[in-house]
């Protein structure tokens, strides 16, 4: 038989995803779309409370806010206030209202954050900008020159994760690479931000992804760290341009559907696959819109 696909393989986890556990979703607009996808199955996930971010030591900042004093300033441009550690969603008319939007996304990750069985991280761009020597999550739209533009080195990127990791070890920790080309940073340099997403998570899953047995704070607990291949599936099984949408670059919602299936059949048991299906069907029964 002719092979018409390159398929990725992908090892199904010990440690699975069900309707017990509470997921933190967190990273780049590819975390929203598989997101969105547990909603409408009625699972329970946060997404996002600081808004899309894409580079990791932004998600990481976001990660730290909820443990440590924020370190997110608030700057006024072009008639709106903005949270340079947020996504535009939280910027407001008066100063008074970003400061309470921020403080509320604070409470969300930390109340997210203690309760998450599941944390899915998807890294988007190993590209970041830097105002005033703090990395931002955003530019806001705010005049290039204020900005200082560099690509992170895998080590930076290990070292801001690996102590988060630690300090939650009875976490299911899910990483991921955005499969979403950031073609205006250039082909060839987003080749390169996505081979320093790559190199770092597998820095991180160094274990071989596998369920360990690891001494923490005096109790034997398990440590579990996966890589999904999210950007391997796109890329290489899914390569013909009718799986993105129009501007060639985003996935198509045929693509989001095909990879959020793969996912599922990596991380759950045939009985929450089950339960899935039940749950998606009462979705679309309630969202339903008669035509009379």
């Amino acid at each position: 038989m002719i092979k018409l696909q390159t398929i990725v393989d992908t090892i199904p986890s010990e440690r699975k995803i069900g309707y017990e556990d509470k997921i933190l979703m967190l990273g780049s607009c590819f975390s929203d779309e598989i997101g969105e996808q547990m909603k409408q199955r009625n699972m329970s996930v946060t997404c996002n409370p600081f808004g899309t971010l894409y580079n990791p030591l932004s998600i990481a900042n976001a990660i730290h806010s909820s443990f440590v004093h924020c370190t997110s300033y608030i700057v006024h441009h072009d008639g709106l206030w903005h949270s340079m550690m947020h996504h535009g969603s939280f910027s407001r008319p008066t100063r008074e209202e970003a400061e309470e939007a921020v403080k509320a996304s604070i409470e969300t990750m930390q109340t997210a954050l203690q309760e998450a069985t599941v944390v899915i991280v998807t890294f988007g761009t190993a590209w970041i900008y830097e105002m005033n020597g703090e990395i931002v999550g955003n530019c806001h739209k705010l005049p290039a020159d204020r900005f200082t533009r560099r690509r992170l080195t895998v080590e930076e990127i290990v070292a801001a994760w690996q102590p988060i990791i630690e300090r939650y070890p009875d976490k299911h920790w899910i990483f991921t690479v955005s499969p979403i080309r950031h073609i205006k940073d250039g082909l060839h340099e987003n080749q390169l931000s996505k081979a320093t997403l790559l190199m770092a998570i597998e820095h991180l899953t160094a274990e071989g992804g596998l369920t360990v047995e690891r001494s923490y704070s005096g109790a034997v607990i398990q440590r579990s760290v996966h890589y999904f291949p999210s950007y391997e599936i796109l890329l290489d099984e899914l390569r013909d341009y009718r799986f993105y949408a129009d501007d060639l670059v985003h996935p198509s919602s045929l693509a989001v559907n095909y990879i959020w299936e793969r996912f599922v059949d990596t991380f759950c048991t045939p009985q929450t696959r089950n339960e899935m299906i039940i749950q998606h069907k009462r979705w679309k029964f309630d969202h339903h819109r008669p035509l009379h």
